[in-house]
């Protein structure tokens, strides 16, 4: 590619949208131009608007800091200087809705972090190896938005994501049953231990909205494209807890399940090891080489140890044994701001310019 696409990054002050900067900076593919956010950080440089609020380890990109920070509900003329954007916004799911359908009718692509638009009938909620297929539903989507080239597609809750591909490796056994407890890390809440002292040595087992999530949206993942809609699956049923533990990365998912057609063990350690998909068939940029590592140590994957697996974006599994009540279980990993949030999306995004959905404007 000769020239990169113009990405905007709407709530880019936040932590994911820091992340997002973090991994945009030196993308072979895309470069962050434009960063919106709220009135309140509008007219800021980029680094002015995060003084005291930057929270990723590294430092903020040189040429991202004299940035003029625009605000978001200035959609016209922020989607004039792009060619798509991400969305990482803190605001009321309705008015989520309205700003993302607002710059898709601009004629741009929304990649969005956000959970408004999942059960948006004709918007792909998408896991690049899972279901790029997904993607289809986008030609309908443009005709009830009245553009040709504007759209919104949405990455899955992060907590998921630690646990679903595993599934999804084993779709021909027909999963029918699914325990998963998830124990999350306080990036999930946007936070870390200085803004939130009360989770150091603590473990809160409530997190609002979470377990809906955890267990409709694998269905909606696994679905279908029917009539320029997704229908979701009907099964397999899953039942789901979600904790938040005192950890900075990283969600750890403990599964058991059981199968129409059980599997020997053996024969699934084989296809999460081969496991591959779009993402992979195309090379790209953000794609792990590796999409499910299983680790055989009894004591794998940790949370500390193994988040960071493929740059973040491999999903790690061991523990896997059979069960005296579901036919096995195991333990699933992810890194939850990385895979899980923003650099899931950007996956996304790649995978959608590779398909010839994200253009330049010009």
């Amino acid at each position: 590619m000769t020239q990169k696409l113009k990405a905007g990054i709407v709530g880019g002050t936040g932590m994911v949208g820091q992340r997002f900067i973090e991994l945009l900076n030196q993308h072979p593919w895309f470069q962050v131009t434009a960063i919106a956010a709220s009135a309140g950080s509008a007219g800021k440089s980029y680094e002015q608007a995060v003084q005291g609020r930057w929270k990723l380890s590294t430092a903020i990109p040189e040429e991202i800091k004299s940035i003029v920070v625009q605000d978001a509900s200035n959609v016209e003329a922020f989607a004039a200087e792009v060619d798509f954007i991400f969305c990482a916004v803190d605001m009321k799911k309705d008015e989520i809705k309205a700003l993302e359908e607002a710059y898709a009718k601009t004629g741009t692509p929304v990649v969005s972090n956000n959970s408004a638009h999942r059960w948006t009938a004709d918007v792909p909620m998408v896991i690049p190896e899972i279901n790029p297929g997904h993607l289809e539903v986008i030609e309908a989507q443009r005709k009830r938005l009245g553009t040709s080239t504007g759209f919104i597609a949405v990455k899955p809750n992060c907590s998921i994501q630690s646990y679903v591909p595993m599934l999804s490796a084993l779709q021909e056994f027909k999963p029918t049953t699914v325990v998963a407890s998830t124990y999350q890390a306080i990036s999930g809440a946007g936070k870390n231990f200085t803004d939130w002292p009360e989770m150091l040595d603590n473990v809160i087992p409530y997190i609002g909205g979470e377990e809906e999530k955890s267990e409709q949206e694998p269905l909606r993942i696994w679905g279908s494209v029917e009539n320029g809609e997704i229908v979701k699956a009907s099964a397999p049923l899953i039942t789901t807890q979600c904790i938040r533990v005192p950890v900075t990365d990283g969600h750890l998912a403990t599964v058991f399940v059981s199968f129409e057609n059980k599997p020997s063990k053996e024969e699934i350690l084989e296809r999460w090891q081969q496991y591959k998909g779009r993402a992979q068939e195309l090379n790209l940029p953000s794609a792990p080489k590796q999409f499910i590592t299983y680790f055989e140590e009894e004591n794998r994957p940790q949370t500390k140890l193994d988040r960071d697996i493929e740059g973040g974006m491999g999903i790690s599994a061991g523990r896997l044994r059979e069960d005296s009540l579901y036919d096995y279980k195991f333990v699933g990993l992810s890194h939850n701001t990385l895979r899980g949030a923003a650099g899931g999306a950007v996956l996304i995004a790649e995978l959608l310019k590779a398909e010839g959905y994200i253009q330049p404007k010009s």
